[in-house]
């Protein structure tokens, strides 16, 4: 009788098991699952995080092209102005005129390059290395002085050309 009940005891112990191992691969698939859909949400977040700064970096982008053809404009402006007042003037007083801004241009150049020979040669000349001389000559303003001076030069001829 012992066997008996042991015998239907271990077998519905088994058969238990048995119904539980469906329900309990279910429980631990929906939770994979659940596990898989979140990872994706959260790739999908920051995806849209990505694409939102995109976005905002080619709103920038936009605005600063925008800025920068007023600025071209504006500038463009302002030299068909004091064309137009130099044509006005006209005889001496227009070459007197148009001579102002080249002038000057030489003028500065001459005086800050003069200003830097002399620095360069005084500091060979005390010992410091050549590599150091530079360094010290050809400063931060230096280049944008020189730069923004032939820029000035050269991108209003090339503006001239084209028409803007």
């Amino acid at each position: 009788m012992i066997e008996l009940l042991g015998g239907g005891v271990i077998g519905s112990l088994l058969g238990g098991l048995f119904r539980l191992a469906p329900e309990v691969l279910k429980w631990l698939d929906r939770k994979n699952e659940r596990s898989h859909e979140l990872q994706m949400f959260d790739r999908q977040c920051k995806l849209e995080a990505q694409r939102g700064e995109q976005k905002l970096a080619e709103i920038g982008a936009q605005r600063e092209a925008a800025v920068d053809s007023g600025v071209l404009a504006a500038f463009r402006s302002a030299i068909d102005q004091q064309s137009k007042m130099v044509e006005a003037a006209g005889g001496w007083a227009a070459r007197l005129s148009a001579s102002v801004r080249p002038v000057a241009t030489y003028y500065v150049l001459l005086i800050w390059g003069t200003a830097q020979l002399g620095l360069a040669f005084t500091s060979y000349q005390v010992g410091v290395p050549v590599h150091e001389v530079f360094r010290s000559v050809l400063t931060v303003d230096f280049m944008a002085l020189v730069s923004g001076t032939l820029n000035y030069w050269f991108l209003d001829r090339t503006l001239a050309r084209r028409g803007i």
